[in-house]
């Protein structure tokens, strides 16, 4: 699939085993922002063994699940150089989000978790931001999850401000929260101001 926005012609491809050297490429050595590699929600537990997994840890686990294409997410590239990631999946994949509060479902809701699907990362190369190509990557991540016939995606964006002060690019990995209301999102549970949790229905 392709898109074009300011003369620039893009192409936004789910990845596949073979991608892992786009994925390196983008995140850099940085593993996209301080050794995450985009395992922030697949770890089970934060504090100290988040800290110890950051950067190599991470690396080579997420290395290992793209390659068993277990992964799942969206890379946009442009002429051939990788610009920009999404990350989704079916929530069980992601069992960091059973221990963060502002997540939790309800007792009734839990039993049908396998089926509900999760958008939860975004991350784009520092010149191609606040240009609009995040909204892009999500149309394309809830594309793919029509694909796999998903009836519900949660997504778990952020505010753009917070007390009238800007949020910090590290806080709002998850994407603002104006790009999933352009997508239909609705916000279905605030229990932090700056934690809503959206849900999409797909019929």
């Amino acid at each position: 699939m392709s898109s074009s926005d300011n003369q620039l012609k893009f192409l936004l491809k789910e990845i596949g085993p073979e991608d892992w050297e786009l994925i390196k490429q983008l995140f850099g050595s940085r593993g996209a922002c301080g050794g995450c590699w985009c395992m922030h929600w697949r770890r089970e537990k934060g504090g100290q063994a988040w800290e110890k997994a950051k950067g190599e840890p991470n690396r080579k686990a997420f290395k290992k699940l793209v390659e068993s294409g277990e992964a799942h997410g969206i890379i946009a590239i442009c002429d051939g150089r990788p610009v920009g990631w999404c990350s989704f999946g079916r929530r069980s994949e992601f069992p960091r989000l059973e221990r963060t509060k502002a997540y939790l479902r309800s007792q009734n809701e839990q039993s049908g978790t396998a089926a509900v699907w999760s958008i939860n990362c975004l991350f784009l190369d520092k010149e191609f931001r606040n240009q609009g190509f995040s909204q892009k990557l999500v149309e394309a991540a809830v594309k793919a999850i029509r694909k796999y016939k998903g009836k519900l995606i949660e997504a778990y964006p952020v505010p753009l401000t917070k007390g009238g002060q800007k949020l910090p690019a590290a806080f709002a990995f998850t994407g603002p929260e104006i790009i999933y209301q352009r997508l239909g999102f609705k916000e279905v549970q605030r229990l932090s101001y700056s934690r809503p949790l959206y849900q999409l229905e797909l019929r």
